[in-house]
Order: structure tokens, then sequence, then C-alpha cells
């Protein structure tokens, strides 16, 4: 047996027990070897009834002494060492509690003043790399505002195609619902033949630099998508190299270019037909020996009604043509001020004068060709005095109005000055500037002597203040290109786990009698950091009442949950985000209860591998201590918003944080890999069946 790997409390305990049986052992000894000198059998009634009181008086003796010697030395022991750990590994900087160790002379004030010293070493070393750590912070920064604003979908991919980086333009391109994770798998987002084909192709040319062009489609929606396959290269090993992957949405584009292929076709089938016709009745006009009289007439006429069913053709399709320009011509979000403020500018380097009002707007629109336009109607209209241009908004797009004070201007000028070519653009006309925008432009008489032009633009939306609840930033962890993917998770090192911190809500204790989910929130753990990006949150409408006293502790309502989606779909989403994850909780067996109730109505198994915070406290700190989440919490430093109590995501981030202090403390008793931490916790789960009645 290895004493070694016994706790201290146990240990000690063993050897009052070893103590205890040999003072009965040398007691019973004693005791024969005088009965058997003495002589005397009558004596035997005497000797038994004071060995027995003996035995008694020893062993309340040593029981006695055992329990001072477990409650002063051995707990007070135990408990320093989970608080040396604590400011060792998990950085604790709260002083060490020295009153639990008060009958044990000089070791807790050493202790404490070891841990103490040991903070201010920290303190030093922190201070030491701060510039340094700041300055790669700013541009890790700068890299990551760069990143989050490319016009793309970016994905970094390992061999094995786990996602190590995405960005927030992939994140919409993918599906709000399916939306990617670290270290999984891209093809749980993107059809994997064309990816796979594509990283065997760039293998086999065996050249760096090459890039692969490809069309794959996205698993939630089928959207097309092109996509850019780079490989990266990892010298070790060719074969295992990761890639880069940009991807763009060609949907909108190829159901243009269906709709101008098709216009095309009919083009050519609407034109054929009328122009052979009358070719065929000129060049019988034509002839010599052609029709004369009433015949010639008829001739004619059917060669009038060709000509006319090939003009309307022609003005039909044109019209429809110029219609869906804007449709495939490549239109961009512009700021309405923006666009005020570059007519502006360009006004006045002419001599003009022109006051933009805009309102907070996005439009639809060619910014350059846009300016242009504005600023070649304003010049035409600089005799005009003082310019107003106001852009408003006007249903689901804009309104542009050039305003000056005077005469309306003639519809006839108009039109020339948009068939004329604009100032510094030859080759484009404002007429071509409104069939790209699919619009028109008028003018109109106001009140007060003031008249304007008037320009519509179709689409348009209001500038938000603040950013899009989706968050822009990218994600990422290059850590995982140089994983070593492992076959078993025993074997797996704690700070490499990817795991699934959760917790819920119910409207009771008693999953057994019906009690439900009424939320659930989770968070992703990625290599020992917890990904700020990659959250799931919900409320849960149980089907059944919220008792009163549940919602007094969690501040749910039934309300609150009335429009809630059911357990069984949000457990198929939250089974989908916690997929190939470890899944860690607070008393696990209370929410993993709860979760396996439903594995029929949802027809998924939630089979994952887990830890549980409660006994990874029991390993660090001992069992002797109490071990509930606000406890563990305060042991360890980290506090909770008296808001965030008893909700889902706060408890969930609460024991997000426990773990990830937990873990180095975890390592340095030498538990290093998964396996071990669970043969360690085995020895405590006497704890859970406390916590759980």
């Amino acid at each position: 047996m290895d004493f070694a790997r016994l706790s201290l409390r146990l240990r000690v305990f063993l050897f009052f027990a070893a103590l205890a049986g040999g003072n009965l052992a040398a007691l019973v000894a004693g005791l024969v070897f005088g009965f058997r000198k003495l002589g005397d059998p009558g004596a035997l009634d005497g000797f038994v009834i004071g060995g027995t009181v003996a035995g008694f008086v020893i062993l309340g003796l040593i029981a006695g002494v055992w329990m001072l010697f477990d409650e002063n030395v051995a707990k007070p022991i135990e408990r320093l060492a989970g608080g040396m750990r604590a400011r060792t590994h998990a950085e604790v900087e709260a002083d060490l509690d020295q009153s639990a160790g008060r009958y044990l002379g000089d070791l807790a004030p050493a202790a404490a003043a070891v841990t103490a010293h040991l903070a201010e070493t920290r303190s030093a070393l922190t201070e030491a790399v701060q510039r340094e750590t700041t300055r790669l912070a700013q541009e890790k920064g700068r890299l990551e505002a760069l990143l989050s604003d490319v016009p793309v979908g970016v994905l970094l991919c390992t061999a094995d195609h786990q996602l190590v980086f995405y960005n927030g333009q992939a994140v919409d391109l993918l599906g709000g619902a399916h939306a990617p994770g670290l270290d999984r798998r891209v093809f749980d987002y993107l059809d994997g033949a064309p990816l796979a084909h594509a990283r065997e192709r760039l293998l086999a040319t065996e050249d760096p630099d090459a890039a692969s062009d490809l069309l794959c489609a996205t698993s939630a929606d089928g959207r097309v998508l092109a996509a850019r396959m780079r490989l990266l290269a990892d010298a070790s090993d060719p074969g295992r190299a990761g890639y880069v992957l940009t991807l763009r949405d060609v949907s909108a584009d190829l159901a243009a270019h269906a709709r101008r292929e098709q216009l095309i076709d009919e083009l050519f089938d609407r034109i054929r037909r009328p122009a052979a016709a009358l070719q065929s009745l000129i060049g019988l006009l034509a002839e010599d020996a052609g029709p004369t009289g009433a015949e010639r007439d008829r001739v004619r006429l059917a060669a009038l009604e060709a000509a006319g069913t090939l003009g309307r053709a022609i003005h039909d399709l044109s019209a429809r043509h110029e219609a869906s320009r804007a449709d495939w011509w490549p239109l961009a979000l512009v700021r309405a001020s923006d666009l005020g403020e570059a007519v502006r500018v360009r006004v006045t380097a002419a001599g003009g004068t022109l006051l933009p009002v805009a309102a907070p707007l996005l439009l639809r629109c060619e910014g350059f060709e846009m300016v242009a336009l504005l600023a070649d109607l304003a010049s035409h209209l600089a005799d005009r005095g003082a310019l107003r241009l106001e852009i408003t908004e006007e249903g689901a797009g804009a309104l542009v109005a050039l305003e000056w004070v005077g005469a309306p201007v003639s519809v006839s000028a108009l039109e020339t000055w948009l068939d004329a070519p604009l100032q510094g653009v030859a080759e484009v006309t404002g007429r071509r500037v409104l069939a790209t925008h699919a619009s028109e432009i008028w003018p109109e008489r106001l009140p007060d002597g003031r008249a304007r032009l008037c320009l519509p633009l179709r689409e348009a939306r209001r500038a938000l203040a603040r950013p899009a609840p989706v968050p822009r930033k990218v994600v990422y962890d290059f850590d995982l290109l140089t994983r070593a993917r492992e076959a078993e998770v025993a074997q797996t090192p704690l700070d490499r786990l990817t795991c699934v911190v959760f917790d819920t809500e119910t409207t009771g204790l008693l999953p057994s009698e019906g009690d439900e989910i009424v939320q659930i929130a989770a968070v992703r753990i990625v290599n020992g950091r917890r990904v700020e990006g990659e959250v799931f949150d919900t409320l849960v409408n149980p089907g059944r009442p919220i008792p009163a006293a549940s919602t007094a502790v969690h501040g749910i309502t039934e309300a609150m949950v009335a429009e809630a989606p059911p357990v069984a779909e949000v457990l198929r989403r939250f089974h989908r985000f916690a997929e190939g994850a470890v899944l860690v909780a607070h008393n696990a067996p209370f929410d993993m209860e709860f979760l396996r109730r439903k594995e029929g109505a949802t027809g998924l198994r939630f089979d994952h591998p887990v830890l549980d915070t409660v006994l990874l406290s029991a390993v660090v700190f001992g069992q002797s201590e109490a071990h509930s989440l606000d406890a563990l919490t305060h042991r360890l430093g980290i506090t909770i918003p008296e808001e965030a109590r008893h909700t889902a995501l706060g408890d969930t981030v609460a024991t997000a944080d426990a773990f990830l202090k937990l873990l180095p403390a975890l390592k340095a008793r030498g538990l290093a890999t998964f396996g071990e931490v669970v043969a360690e916790v085995r020895k405590h789960g006497r704890l859970l069946r406390d916590l759980n009645g």
C-alpha cells in the first residue's frame, strides 16, 4: 500500500489506530503473562474485567488525543497547505489566515511570511514585465482591429480541420445559430468535401505560395460561398500543415448573374423573330419583281408591325436591364454625412457655397459617382447662390435634395445636364449614374420661393449609435495549431482540455418529481483560457409553473419564460455548443440529472466527460473545508456581483474563473492530466452525496 498517496488526516488516523492496537496487544500480552505466573485459575475473571476496563480506558485516551491532534494539527496543516497552494498557483492575493494554525508554533506565521514574500516577488515581476506586456497588448489590439475590419470572412484551421481563428464576418457568413467556436471542426459549418479536396491539391503542388479557389456551401442554410485556401507551412511535418480560408458570399452575385443571363436569353429570343421577319419583308419590298398594289400595302403593313414589335421588345428589355443594374453593380454603404461633406468640399473648391444637412443614415450607393453627380449639378446651379444639400430618410430608402432660393430648373435643362459627361469622370454621364442606382431625378417648387432637385435612393438604414450585438472582434487561439490531438481524453493535460462550463436555474431541486430547467448558460474554455466571444445563455420555457420560492432565489418569473423556447429545443442547441468538450459544473450531478432526463426528448446523449469544481476544491483545500460556490470563490479571491449571483450566466462565469484558478494548483499536486484528476476526485465522492442529500 502506497501511504504517500493517502491524505494527511487519514495517515494520522492510521498512526493512532496502530498505536491503539499496539497498546491493546501489549495489555493483553501482559495480562496473559501475569495470569500464567500467578497460577490461580480463580483469578481469571479479575484479569478479564481489569483488562477490559484498561482496554477501554486506553482506547478512550488514544481516541481523545487523536481527535485533538486531528482538529488542532492535521486539519490546520491541511488548511494551511490549501491556502498556500491557492496563493502560489491560483494567484490569490488575500492574506493567509493564520488562526487555524494557532497551535502549530511558528508554522502558520512562517507560511504567512512565505506567501507574503511570494506575493511581493510576484508583484515586482509583474511590474518588470508590465511595460513590455502593454506594448505587446497594444500591438495585438491593433492587429485584431485590422483583422476584424477585413471585408471577408477569415478562418484559420489546423491540419485536422479544427478552428483556430475566426473573425466577425465569418460569424455572419456561417450563420448566427451555428456560429463557429474554437477547437470545433470547420466541417460542422461548411461542406467538407470541397475543403478536403482543395487541401489535398495544395499539398500535392508542394508550392508554399500556392492558393486554391473553390466554392463551398454552409451547412446551416446551403448558402454558396466563394472561398480561397492557402496552406500554413509546417517545416517539421509538411503533411500536417493547417490552412487559411477566406470566404465571400456569392449567392447574391449568382442570383444577379442568373437574372442577367435570363435577360440576355430573352433579349435574343424576342428580337430574333421580329428582326428576321422584318429583314424578309424589307427584302421582298426591295425586289424589282416584288409585290405591287394591295399586296405591296399588306407587306408594308406587316413590316411596320414587325418593326413595332422589335422596338417595343428593345424598349422593354432596355428598361428591365437598367432597373436590374443596381442589383449587380457593386454598391457600398456610405454614411450620409460623409457624402454631404464630400460634395461640400467639391463645391467649395469650385468657388461655390453649399450647406450639407444629413440624417444619421447609411446609404447604399456608389459614393464616388454620387458625389460627382451632385457636385456637377451644383456647378450648373452656381448662379442661384448658396445651396443646401439635405439627405433625409424616406421609407426603406433616402431622399437626396439639392435646394436653393429661386425658380425651379426646367425639365429640358435638367435632361441636358444629365446627358453631358460629369466633370472629372468624362466617361460617365449623370444619366448613367441614375441608371446604376435604379433611380431618377426631378425638379420641384417649394413654398417661400425655394426650389430643389430630388434624387431618391432605394436602400438606406439608420446608423446605430451602438455597435451591432454580434461581436465583431476576432477570436483565436494559435496554440491549437501545435497541439497534438489526443486519442484519449484521460491522457490530455488539464490546460489543453476544451471545456464547456455550465450552470442551470430550475423550478426546483427534484428533477425526479418533474422540476425543469428555466435558464441555462455556458462558456467555452480552450487551452486554459475562457473565450470571451463564445457564450451560451438562454431562458427556457419549463412547461410548468415556477414556484414562488424558486423565483425568490433566481428571480425568473413565468412571464419571463412565456415566449422562451422549450427545454428540448434549448438542449439540442446546448448539445451542439458543448460537442466534443469536457463539461464542468459546480455540483455537476445535480445539473447533469436535468440534462440526462431529457435525452429521450432530444434524441441526444449527454455522455461528455465531466469535472466537478466541488470535488476539485476538495482535492486542493481538503475535504473538511466548505465547498459551496460562495466559499470556493471567496477562497480564490473571485467576486460574484450581487446581481449576477443565482443567475445561470453569473454562476457559470464564477465557476469558470474558479476552475481556471484550480488548474495550476492541481498540477502542482502532481495531477497533470484529466485521467489523474478523475482518479483523485473519486476519493471525495461522499461530498456530493452529502450535498445532494
